[in-house]
């Protein structure tokens, strides 16, 4: 929890916490599932670098407790291992998710508190996660880490596919918000703009909000300047890594701009594949507590049930959206394919928005338009089915 955090921020849970902890709770033993066979001891390492206080005041679990129930689980089910790390620089908090990691660790999960900022305990992460899976969830109030050091951490230390490395990472659009007015401004402040320059890993941050016009069209321009620059930080994370890069915005309300980014990083289609999965029902549950809360509230009339698209509506305008992206990869591949290998091809536009059983009703279609022999019958998990292209049928 960084500086910017008050301590209502602890009575319950926001909105977009709902949202990056549903998606936090889904994807994490997903992660230990797929990497844990990666792991010379059945061993996967966890890193929450801005824990917090690891449980809300009303007794809800935050990223920290979350990532312990998912280590209980994984412990009693599978027989894995997943030891968590958690940072936290301000005292009163420490001592909360102290006093949480310990209730844990008394039942036999392997979880570690350190008091202090993140980058002091990141390289000891790193060698404990030497020939095992490594998970780093980096969700600051403010700024992350300067991208320089993820870089050194993702493209130096960790390089290999195998055991796997991931990261979900909050990048704070209100932080662009709050420090693309400093750039243009004579009284704006240096040393703030440099802190994001290293966040950002350059000053070419800067150029986007240097044109903002002082007319009635800045406030747009302003809107415009601050996702090209969550956009082009994601793009260059990619490149500076050699990962494969996605970034879901996360925010209040359906009408309000994003309040961040959730940033990822994999180096498998795999790891992308479920990720899109788990963001499509991080989304679902997302609407669903706006539409309890605005129940609670004694709306006459819900915003969010007016707002919300209607789910098998989407469903059904998705699936041949997606049965022409499978033709257009089988036509380029002129070979079968296995789903997993081609998610972002897939899913196009969609991806993030709707879940894999979706795919299973596009191949069927497919199918029953006679483009391909595979109907996706009997295949368990919708990402292991092999598609072909008609030709082979023949």
């Amino acid at each position: 929890m960084s500086s910017g955090t008050g301590g209502s921020y602890w009575a319950d849970k926001a909105l977009p916490s709902v949202f990056k902890h549903d998606l936090l709770k889904r994807y994490l033993p997903q992660f230990g599932g797929m990497t844990g066979t990666q792991s010379h001891d059945k061993r996967v390492v966890y890193l929450d670098g801005y824990a917090g206080e690891g449980r809300y005041e009303n007794g809800d679990p935050a990223s920290g407790e979350i990532a312990m129930r998912v280590a209980s689980y994984l412990r009693a089910k599978p027989g894995l291992t997943l030891e968590c790390f958690f940072s936290e620089p301000q005292q009163k908090s420490f001592d909360r998710l102290h006093d949480v990691v310990q209730q844990y660790r008394a039942r036999g999960v392997r979880a570690h508190a350190h008091h202090g900022e993140v980058d002091g305990v990141l390289d000891q992460v790193v060698e404990r996660a030497h020939r095992e899976p490594l998970f780093l969830f980096l969700d600051p109030c403010g700024l992350v880490l300067p991208q320089d050091r993820l870089v050194e951490v993702l493209a130096r230390k960790r390089p290999q596919k195998r055991p796997a490395t991931e990261l979900l990472m909050n990048f704070s659009m209100m932080a662009v918000w709050r420090l693309g007015g400093h750039v243009r401004s004579p009284h704006g402040n240096e040393k703030s703009l440099q802190r994001f320059d290293d966040v950002c890993g350059g000053t070419w941050w800067r150029e986007y909000f240097a044109d903002a016009v002082a007319s009635r069209e800045k406030e747009g321009a302003a809107e415009d300047a601050i996702e090209a620059v969550a956009e082009e930080y994601a793009r260059r994370l990619a490149q500076r890594t050699g990962m494969l890069v996605q970034s879901v915005p996360v925010s209040h309300s359906p009408r309000k701009r994003a309040v961040y980014r959730l940033v990822f990083a994999t180096r498998s289609p795999y790891g992308l594949w479920v990720f899109g999965d788990t963001v499509a029902r991080a989304r679902a549950t997302w609407w669903e507590t706006l539409e309890e809360r605005e129940d609670d509230d004694g709306a006459l009339f819900s915003m969010a049930s007016m707002a919300r698209p209607d789910p098998k509506e989407v469903e059904r305008q998705a699936v041949p959206e997606i049965a022409e992206n499978l033709a257009r990869l089988l036509a380029r591949t002129r070979q079968k394919i296995k789903l997993v290998d081609y998610p972002l091809e897939i899913f196009g536009s969609l991806y993030g928005q709707v879940t894999e059983p979706v795919v299973r009703q596009a191949v069927r279609l497919l199918h029953d338009q006679g483009r391909t022999p595979s109907n996706g019958v009997g295949v368990p998990k919708v990402r292991n089915i092999v598609v072909y292209p008609a030709r082979a049928a023949a």
